[in-house]
């Protein structure tokens, strides 16, 4: 495969990539040539038990005679030896009996916790149906029961008892390389709110989705918990409660308590990517802001919630026949002024500046409305003649707005204004909800909104699907079967009174982070850079075919994750060489796409060999 045009270019703009180094090819080799080593064999210093106890080398009943023999595990395991195609019968014949999400979930845990390559095997194969189990919807009600159903640990914990001694500990992990770490504080997981320590549940089932859809080993990934206590009496309370039993650390002290972990991190990973996960608002924003030109990080919520909302806006255009390059011409009301409300937008400006049909940032403000708990940010949100100064007083009582809401008030209209109020007043083309509340978009808002659109774009995006602003149903319902509809977590398509189906999207983030990920992993960026973003999201939103848009599909199915994130991380990968943020060397002659592709890894049983 030859690179395009583009590709080309950026080769011949950094030559000095180009040339061969010894020593940098002995990264490359362990980098992006892994699987294919693996292939080959691997070698363990442990023996017996270990081996079967050690799920990255367990093969279960798949040891030939000859390891058996040479790893000491002869007698340990049944005589009969079964490959793994034998292995995901028996195992997916057994989750099948599963009767509830939850349980499923619980037996793929199991099945993770003592056979990765199986486990991983057996989500590629049934991707589609797997991905909702392991991450949204289930990872939500695993997360709020994670406490109850604990079985075995994995990962790390950082918690308030551990402060002076983190860089320290973070030589407990066994494995030395570890590419991608998701860390988050439980405090605001999905749209559930604070849940502590239970928050674990969400980095585990991120990083199962970095290996199984982009292609990361799966001894290179680390999930974590950051425990600085809970505000979640019901967990406090609970005897079963496996985090810190004090209130959250907040202010200084919680700052200086991240910067402790991040300081630990580096000093045994200085080339991790971190990825910021679930914190609440301001604390997401902030610490993104503190880190994000210090080293390699981004916030999942913020960036990759925007990427992949802004793929699906752009797909929307042309579903609807316009250009997506006129984005600048939509009319946008986003109803959520969180974190992730605030990052959504943020990544629509970024793109609308970026086609250039307005002139300046604020030009492209001035195409989205937001509304918070309260309603429209309006003109009465400011202080009389003066913008950066929030009032104080009964219209908003003790709530204020930080300088980043301050960016989407209306001058121009009242302030707290109901959805219906501004939905009648603005005709959106546009209406997405990152609120975490249930029936948030009402049958007039969007009745009203299908009034003045032919094809009303309406993306209820909150995580689990209990969450969303709306269902898909109603969606349809209420537009007459006319909305193109995407959400956070899956719903199933709807079967209009007129037998057409209603199309349905999940615009997640399972779509963007892997392919981000890889491609900053492959390229060794310093830097995870907006253009990165942007580029992720342009990269699918042309992966939908004409006659797929028809139907108002809006992005490629699930079961095409891992093509998706072969193609996002080789554009990042070019993005990151492009702004001179790529650490890694290109040899004379490779090929970006190649690279990608025979860096991913492939869930395949090697041979295993003891060394002493």
């Amino acid at each position: 495969m030859l690179l395009g045009a583009a590709s080309r270019g950026l080769l011949h703009r950094h030559q000095h990539y180009l040339r061969t180094s010894s020593v940098f090819a002995r990264q490359l080799s362990s980098l992006y040539h892994e699987p294919l080593r693996e292939k080959t064999v691997k070698v363990t210093h442990s023996r017996g038990v270990g081996v079967l106890h050690d799920p990255l080398l367990s093969k279960g009943t798949a040891f030939s005679i000859d390891e058996r023999e040479r790893l000491s595990i002869r007698g340990l395991v049944p005589p009969r030896c079964q490959e793994m195609d034998k292995q995901l019968l028996r195992v997916k014949r057994n989750l099948d009996h599963c009767d509830t999400p939850l349980a499923k979930f619980i037996f793929l845990t199991a099945l993770h916790d003592r056979n990765e390559t199986l486990f991983y095997k057996l989500i590629i194969q049934y991707l589609e149906e797997l991905a909702g189990i392991i991450y949204t919807p289930t990872v939500g009600l695993a997360s709020l029961k994670s406490h109850s159903i604990y079985r075995r640990s994995r990962g790390m914990y950082f918690s308030t008892q551990d402060r002076g001694n983190m860089s320290a500990m973070v030589y407990n992990w066994p494995h030395d390389e570890v590419d991608v770490i998701v860390v988050t504080d439980g405090s605001r997981v999905l749209g559930l709110g604070d849940l502590g320590a239970n928050g674990m549940q969400i980095p585990i089932g991120k990083l199962s989705l970095y290996v199984a859809a982009g292609g990361i080993r799966p001894r290179a990934v680390l999930p974590v918990v950051l425990d600085v206590g809970t505000n979640n009496e019901a967990l406090l309370n609970d005897p079963l409660y496996l985090g810190m039993g004090h209130p959250r650390l907040d202010g200084d002290e919680y700052y200086s308590f991240v910067d402790e972990w991040v300081t630990a991190i580096l000093t045994r990973w200085p080339n991790a990517l971190i990825q910021f996960e679930d914190f609440k608002h301001p604390h997401a924003y902030n610490l993104l802001n503190k880190y994000r030109d210090r080293i390699t990080c981004f916030n999942d919520d913020i960036q990759s919630t925007s990427a992949i909302t802004l793929a699906g806006l752009l797909a929307s255009m042309k579903a609807r026949g316009l250009d997506p390059a006129a984005l600048a011409n939509e009319r946008i009301v986003c109803v959520g002024a969180g974190s992730a409300g605030i990052g959504v937008c943020e990544g629509i400006v970024d793109c609308i500046v970026a086609q250039g049909k307005v002139k300046t940032r604020e030009e492209a403000y001035r195409q989205v409305w937001m509304l918070d708990q309260h309603g429209l940010l309006g003109n009465s949100a400011i202080a009389a003649g003066d913008p950066t100064r929030v009032v104080q007083g009964p219209e908003r009582a003790k709530y204020s707005l930080d300088e980043r809401q301050l960016r989407y008030v209306k001058r121009d209209m009242a302030d707290r204004l109901s959805l219906e109020q501004v939905v009648e007043q603005v005709k959106p083309t546009i209406l997405l909800g990152l609120t975490g509340i249930p029936g948030v978009f009402t049958e007039k808002a969007i009745r009203t909104m299908a009034q003045y659109q032919e094809k009303p774009v309406i993306f209820p995006l909150s995580n689990p699907d209990s969450h969303a602003e709306c269902t898909a149903e109603q969606a349809f319902k209420w537009t007459d079967g006319r909305a193109i509809f995407a959400s956070g977590s899956p719903f199933k398509d709807v079967t209009l009174p007129n037998g057409k189906i209603g199309r349905t999207n999940q615009c997640n983030n399972s779509y963007s982070f892997p392919g981000l990920g890889l491609g900053v992993v492959t390229s060794r960026a310093s830097s995870v850079t907006s253009e990165m973003f942007l580029e992720t999201a342009r990269v699918i939103a042309d992966m939908a075919t004409p006659s797929q848009l028809k139907e108002g599909i809006l992005y490629p199915g699930v079961t095409h994750l891992r093509e998706v994130s072969r193609k996002v991380a080789t554009r990042v990968c070019e993005v990151a060489f492009e702004q001179g943020v790529a650490q890694a060397r290109l040899r004379e002659g490779e090929l970006l796409e190649d690279i990608v592709a025979n860096s991913m890894y492939d869930p395949q049983y090697v041979p295993l060999v003891h060394q002493a």
